[in-house]
């Protein structure tokens, strides 16, 4: 078959309406990915779009990994099956909400290195990933018998530089690598936003939430011919932690928005279905501060976290009736909720009793940060005898990200956050010669969108100041938690400290559940070695979404992560979920 950028999109020679919704393959355990996507035929649409994120198909570099969550053909060959093309959106950046827009954090470990622009050492690692990464997409392309329609070059381009010869060279590599299909950038649509990232040979789409008639005139009056289309049609919106509630949009308003859509171009619905950031696989933003976005994506879009049609839905396939047939799909994977009550803490064991355990500490006479020790994500320790001091009174990190929290002599001292990190943080405290400083610093979500990604080293980059003076001698444990079948629950823990609690519970049948975490104060949570993602009772997401695929019949384990010494003596795992 062949797709053609003309007049309007043109499939096989005949006019073609895209109308796509966002699934985010990542987001979603492979379990689940047909009952999405039929979910999304069911609705109306005839294509799905995703995102391909850098940082986890090569999380070191040269090492590649494309099973499990990250079998992107099997994504695509899934849509092929149910008669859904496919647009692919395979920026080496991809915002999203996503941990560094997608960038592997091993960029972060080379000095000077720029990103997303003509810089030779940055392009020489998008061409080494490309290389590996198009000999997977090639041949899904619809030209060579698969249902790629699509491609994208960057991602929004014009709100972070303006090289044009960088995207030439990204839209080069593209083609000289194989892909036949059309290209595509994608931007915001003012002027401004569309000359700095377009490209000559390639077609423009913009990004929006409402005004559907003034951003297309913006696009038209840049681009005189060619199809319409909303690459981004924001039909809901993120969550960030410290949010005073879940952000959700009238439905009848955004169906009104996609109607007018519609009526004058193709789109892609911006999600259609969120699902969740894994991990610590979540963005931040950076405005007046530090806005890193929670554990859940549910985004208030079409389905629910956990794949539940909602009123939205309904709504949207009406709009879509008006313009294509609706099909008749019948859904194939049974899917229930299931609450399982409370799970007692079965076991627990404090942080500084386990660490050897976990990690192997490595010695410099300056801390140094996280991608610098080949730590990307999860939390680091600092840890240093005061041989000098026999009272702390001033203290300072500097060039610290992003949450620090202080012990002096196995006490907690201070916990310092976002900008708190580049002030003299005032202790005033007494000591014995010899006792021990810790700093447990956590990434809390590398920014992922503007013009501080560069700027997203973690953990602490330049050193320790005490009382005025550098402190040097520094035993540094990186803790990404990727291996806590090394702990040991015989060790001591210690009230009011970081700590690690084993939660074991039977399960007769599996089925999608959500830990409740009322009681509990900030960290992170594992269910049979996988991680959830992170808690944090500033809200307003108060509980995880736990897929049944993730259980077994029998006992299970919860393994939880807690910094602040503010615990429960159990969780809840519940029926539903609460975004706040």
């Amino acid at each position: 078959m062949t797709f053609e950028i003309k007049d309007t999109f043109r499939l096989d020679g005949a006019p073609f309406q895209i109308i796509s919704g966002s699934i985010h393959y990542f987001r979603v355990v492979p379990e689940y990915w047909r009952d999405r996507l039929e979910k999304l035929k069911a609705m109306g649409c005839n294509t799905v779009e995703t995102y391909i994120p850098w940082n986890l198909h090569e999380p070191v570099k040269g090492s590649f990994r494309f099973d499990g969550m990250l079998d992107v053909e099997r994504f695509v060959r899934t849509a092929q099956e149910l008669g859904l093309y496919v647009i692919l959106r395979p920026s080496p950046y991809i915002c999203a909400e996503w941990e560094l827009g997608g960038l592997p954090a091993w960029l972060l470990a080379e000095d000077g290195l720029r990103f997303r622009v003509s810089d030779p050492r940055f392009q020489a690692h998008v061409a080494d990933y490309y290389r590996v990464l198009m000999e997977k997409l090639v041949p899904l392309q619809i030209d060579r018998g698969g249902p790629v329609l699509l491609m994208q070059v960057e991602n929004e381009y014009g709100s972070y530089a303006n090289d044009p010869a960088y995207l030439r060279w990204t839209r080069d590599l593209m083609r000289d690598l194989g892909v036949t299909v059309p290209l595509v950038t994608s931007d915001g649509p003012e002027h401004e936003r569309l000359r700095g990232g377009t490209v000559e040979g390639v077609h423009a789409t913009v990004n929006f939430g409402s005004q559907a008639a003034e951003r297309f005139a913006s696009l038209r009056a840049f681009q005189p011919e060619g199809p319409l289309m909303c690459m981004e049609f924001w039909l809901g919106w993120f969550d960030h932690w410290g949010n005073p509630q879940h952000v959700t949009r009238d439905p009848a308003e955004a169906a009104a928005a996609l109607d007018d859509i519609l009526s004058q171009g193709s789109v892609n619905l911006y999600m259609f279905h969120g699902g969740t950031s894994f991990g610590f696989m979540n963005g931040s933003n950076y405005g007046a501060g530090l806005e890193p976005d929670v554990t859940s994506y549910d985004y208030d879009a079409l389905l629910t976290e956990d794949g539940q049609v909602t009123e939205k839905y309904r709504l949207f396939r009406a709009v879509i009736s008006k313009y294509r047939p609706i099909p008749e799909v019948p859904l194939t994977t049974p899917i229930r909720r299931a609450a399982y009550g409370q799970v007692p803490v079965a076991e627990k064991a404090g942080l500084f009793s386990v660490l050897e355990d976990l990690s192997a500490p490595v010695e410099s006479v300056h801390p140094q940060s996280m991608e610098r020790l080949g730590q990307p994500y999860g939390y680091i320790l600092y840890r240093s005898p005061l041989r000098t001091e026999e009272r702390v009174d001033r203290l300072r990190l500097w060039k610290a990200a992003d949450r620090a929290q202080v012990f002096l002599d196995g006490k907690k001292a201070a916990t310092v956050y976002d900008q708190e990190l580049s002030e003299t943080v005032e202790l005033g405290l007494s000591c014995p010669l010899g006792a021990d400083l810790d700093i447990l610093v956590e990434n809390m979500g590398r920014v992922n969108f503007a013009s501080r990604l560069e700027e997203q080293r973690k953990g602490i980059d330049q050193g320790v100041s005490v009382n005025g003076h550098w402190h040097t001698g520094w035993r540094q444990y990186p803790l990404p938690l990727d291996n806590l079948d090394r702990l040991d629950f015989g060790r001591p823990w210690a009230e009011g400290l970081p700590g690690f609690y084993r939660l074991p519970f039977q399960v007769e049948e599996p089925g999608d559940t959500f830990l409740d975490f009322s009681g509990w104060g900030k960290g992170c949570a594992f269910v049979n070695g996988f991680c959830l993602g992170r808690f944090w009772d500033a809200g307003p997401q108060k509980r995880l979404y736990l897929p049944a695929p993730l259980l077994h019949k029998g006992e299970n384990e919860i393994i939880l992560f807690e910094t602040e010494g503010k615990t429960a003596g159990h969780i809840t795992l519940c029926g539903e979920p609460d975004l706040g």
